[in-house]
């Protein structure tokens, strides 16, 4: 028993909770009109070796809780000026880093009084005259809560300590957020809705003249989404070109790329037998020819990408496809297209097209395009934050409720042929 609390915080070897060094009620608060129903109240607490203060009034009690840490309150029902029921819906409202037990003393015993005060925030109720016995187990009761309220918050504190550690791994999944490869630049853009999401973007070397540029999203959202993704880095790799599905080494050790419909049911297969999961991603991949322009994609169900001209139209390639990681049998299929010096070539998830900008309406590819032509002047990683800038502004939720990512490819064009395997 706890001679501060009078509660008995005494742990089991191994068990969690609060310590006695930690008590769960540290300050009591009586509210109360009559000084010497408050008086009672308190000596009574006191004796139980609770620390109390007292307040003559709602708004008194107000400003003691702005100047105190209080756990629990006991406060009247009727009192004027503030009610017993005004003052606990302003407690409510107050901004509070931890959980304050409400009690509400009442002679009141309506169905409709009681839910009403458990509407405005009470958490018990008690009788008046007050019963000494009662109010103890009342106050024990709230001691239960508040200690559990308070583990609930510290596990949650831990979880937001390794979701961030986790965001950090995420992130650094994009090694370089832009890459030169002296025809073209690609830049990136990875913008989680939370701490994690299911969006990669990635570019990595082919051979000397060809890249491969992807973008994915997996479904859901979360740690399980996020660690999808993370197992997907490494099938299309950068770093380890033996591990990236989309790249066959040659016999003289050199390295080509297999065509993008093959990497995407190479995926397929791999997502079916070698992950248990319910999830799947959609996907789009590039693989681009530097000398000449040349692209050749698979889309699985990913927004179709912008092509951005050089003359200032926007075109959309693609017919959307099956997503990856549905169907065993799921069949993919590659197309061609032309990019010209000065061009540049959008993948964006559906974050982006998505993004709400009313009560029932999405921003969608026409939106895209005059987001596109209101940035034309820039590109790069600029353009990016320039597209998340836009989509912040015309959307009608205070933050994204989808993870919005972008891999933006620049075609520079003739500045001398690249020599080399592939040509």
């Amino acid at each position: 028993m706890s001679a501060q609390t009078g509660i008995s915080t005494a742990r089991a070897p191994g068990q969690t909770g609060i310590t006695a060094a930690d008590p769960v009620i540290e300050c009591v608060l009586v509210v109360d009109d009559s000084k010497v129903q408050r008086k009672i109240l308190s000596a009574l607490l006191k004796r139980w070796g609770y620390r109390v203060i007292e307040a003559s009034s709602g708004g008194d009690a107000l400003t003691l809780c702005a100047q105190h840490r209080v756990d629990l309150i006991l406060s009247d029902w009727m009192m004027p000026g503030m009610t017993g029921l005004d003052f606990c819906r302003a407690f409510r409202a107050l901004q509070r880093d931890h959980y304050g037990y409400f009690i509400l003393l009442t002679s009141k015993s309506e169905k409709g009084e009681v839910a009403e005060g458990l509407d405005v925030g009470a958490d018990d109720f008690l009788s008046k005259p007050v019963n000494s016995g009662e109010l103890r187990a009342r106050i024990a009761a709230g001691a239960r809560i508040l200690a559990m309220q308070r583990e609930l918050k510290l596990k949650n504190s831990l979880i937001d300590r390794d979701l961030i550690e986790a965001r950090k791994f995420q992130q650094s999944l994009i090694r370089e957020r832009v890459r030169n490869f002296e025809r073209a630049t690609v830049s990136l853009l990875l913008r989680p809705s939370g701490h994690v999401g299911g969006d990669l973007v990635g570019v990595f070397p082919i051979n000397k003249r060809r890249i491969g540029v992807f973008a994915l999203d997996v479904s859901g959202h979360g740690i399980t989404s996020a660690l999808m993704t993370a197992r997907l880095a490494g099938f299309l790799s950068a770093s380890s070109p033996t591990q990236n599905v989309a790249l066959r080494k040659c016999e003289d050790g050199s390295y080509t790329g297999r065509p993008p419909a093959k990497v995407a049911a190479r995926l397929n297969d791999l997502t079916l037998q070698e992950m248990d999961t319910e999830n799947y991603f959609t996907l789009i991949y590039a693989d681009i020819d530097l000398v000449n322009g040349r692209v050749e994609m698979v889309q699985a169900g990913h927004p179709s990408p912008a092509i951005m001209r050089a003359d200032g139209t926007v075109e959309f390639v693609g017919e959307g496809g099956m997503p990856v990681g549905l169907l065993p049998s799921a069949e993919f299929e590659s197309y061609e297209f032309q990019l010209e010096p000065g061009d540049r070539m959008l993948m964006y998830s559906d974050g982006v097209t998505e993004c709400p900008t009313g009560d029932t309406e999405m921003l969608e590819e026409e939106g895209l395009v005059g987001i596109l032509e209101r940035n034309r002047a820039i590109g790069g990683t600029a353009l990016l934050e320039a597209i998340v800038w836009d989509l912040a502004e015309q959307s009608s939720e205070a933050e994204f409720s989808d993870d919005v990512s972008a891999a933006l490819l620049e075609f520079h064009g003739a500045l001398g042929l690249v020599k080399g395997k592939g040509d």
